[in-house]
């Protein structure tokens, strides 16, 4: 199949854009010519009557192992922080053909169908080479029927198939394609899967809400800074929302995860909400009915006291990797056109965040559609999206709370390049991201 090509994500879609990704299939060239251009210079060099010392066992001159210089639209994205590398003198040689391996995760849920692909970078890190983003709502009446819709169903798999043609044009070494809670709690949902493999040719696996947590809490390790202590991380999706309770006061690990003291699945995500109570119309009446169902779902959540005390302290924050929350930093900024380089990482104070909810419960539904930060796709569930936020801030109450523009994909890509890596061994990426 012929390497390097990409394809753009789809510009008729409002999402696409969201992901901020590089979609640049460029690949780095190989380390070839450098040995030829050290001889070149060692020549020219002895007519000149100089000594010169040639690089040993033919590595690299330190200039042609330096960061490339970042490309326009290129950002690499930190995953879970990674041991430094090994001097080059004492990394064991391994066959090496000059190739990234290529990676690929595509995260199937409640609301959206996204997928990233990406090479490993250095220092825990990856770059993404192509990206795809797109609201299908695959759950959109499932609260009330049980069932996965056929309009529904046809949208996601339109979707997936735009996926599959990226994934055929590139030579994949590892991916995980997953679906979460829209076909985890469907009737029809493993029958909908057997469709996807038959007319997407992909075949998809359903994560229990465990797993789930878990990669959402791998996916933005990187933002969790080293003297944090404790963690309240939440994804608030389409049809559930998973919160992770991350304790950091003892011994930090690389992997994040390893750190979550208590977790919980809600049932209950935006479409889910916005459906039962009302999305295009809200009332305060009708958001304070929202709040008060999420609270009583956290109010049977056993471990929700699990950090009680560093709940308090100046080492403890919020981080909310969703649509929900980004939409509300990017309405902060007052964003012309949604920027993830801008809103990935932001932290955003007590006050910031009350005034943005206070915002957005003062507008009607043409208001909400016309703000470039949430659009006719996201406009009647932003609001049910905050009343799951307000109810996760009333038992978690924090001065701070961090955006992230990541999650699912980010945890896979992840954890399969750490793997890889412990198989493989070093992809000799050190210095040529």
């Amino acid at each position: 199949m012929s390497e390097g090509i990409s394809a753009a994500p789809d510009p008729g879609s409002r999402a696409a854009g969201r992901e901020g990704h590089s979609n640049s299939g460029t690949r780095w060239d190989s380390h070839a010519s450098a040995p030829q251009a050290a001889k070149g210079r060692k020549r020219r060099k002895r007519r000149r009557g100089r000594k010169v010392f040639a690089p040993a066992d033919g590595a690299t001159p330190a200039a042609a192992t330096g960061e490339a210089p970042s490309r326009a639209g290129q950002h690499p994205v930190a995953a879970n922080p990674q041991p430094a590398a090994s001097p080059p003198e004492e990394r064991p040689r391994s066959p090496w053909n000059g190739e990234l391996p290529v990676f690929a995760a595509l995260d199937l849920g409640t609301n959206n169908c996204r997928l990233l692909v990406a090479v490993p970078g250095r220092h825990g890190q990856f770059r993404v080479i192509d990206a795809f983003s797109r609201i299908v709502r695959l759950g959109e009446g499932l609260s009330a029927s049980g069932r996965l819709g056929d309009a529904a169903m046809n949208r996601a798999i339109e979707a997936l198939k735009v996926c599959a043609d990226k994934l055929r044009i590139r030579k994949v070494a590892r991916a995980r394609l997953i679906a979460t809670e829209a076909c985890r709690s469907a009737a029809n949902g493993e029958e909908f899967l057997e469709r996807v493999e038959r007319e997407a040719g992909l075949k998809l696996e359903i994560i229990d809400r465990e797993t789930e947590a878990r990669l959402a809490v791998s996916g933005c390790g990187s933002l969790i800074e080293r003297e944090t202590k404790g963690v309240v991380l939440f994804d608030i999706g389409g049809g559930s929302s998973e919160i992770a309770l991350i304790d950091l006061s003892n011994r930090r690990s690389q992997r994040l995860a390893n750190h979550i003291v208590s977790w919980t699945s809600l049932p209950v995500g935006v479409v889910s909400l916005a459906e039962r109570f009302g999305g295009r119309t809200v009332t305060r009446e009708s958001f304070a009915a929202m709040v008060d169902d999420v609270a009583g779902r956290l109010a049977a959540f056993e471990g929700r006291h699990r950090l009680s005390h560093l709940v308090a302290g100046p080492h403890f924050h919020l981080l909310g990797t969703s649509g929900t929350v980004t939409t509300l930093a990017g309405v902060h900024l007052d964003l012309e056109r949604y920027d993830r380089r801008r809103v990935d990482g932001l932290w955003m104070g007590r006050e910031n965040v009350d005034r943005m909810v206070e915002k957005l419960l003062g507008w009607d539904f043409q208001q909400r559609v016309a703000n470039p930060c949430i659009g006719a796709d996201r406009a009647d569930l932003v609001l049910a999206g905050c009343a799951i936020l307000e109810a996760i801030r009333a038992v978690w109450p924090s001065e701070r709370l961090r955006v992230a523009d990541r999650g699912l994909r980010e945890g896979i890509l992840s954890e399969l390049m750490a793997d890889d890596r412990a198989t493989r061994g070093s992809w000799r990426t050190e210095g040529r991201q």
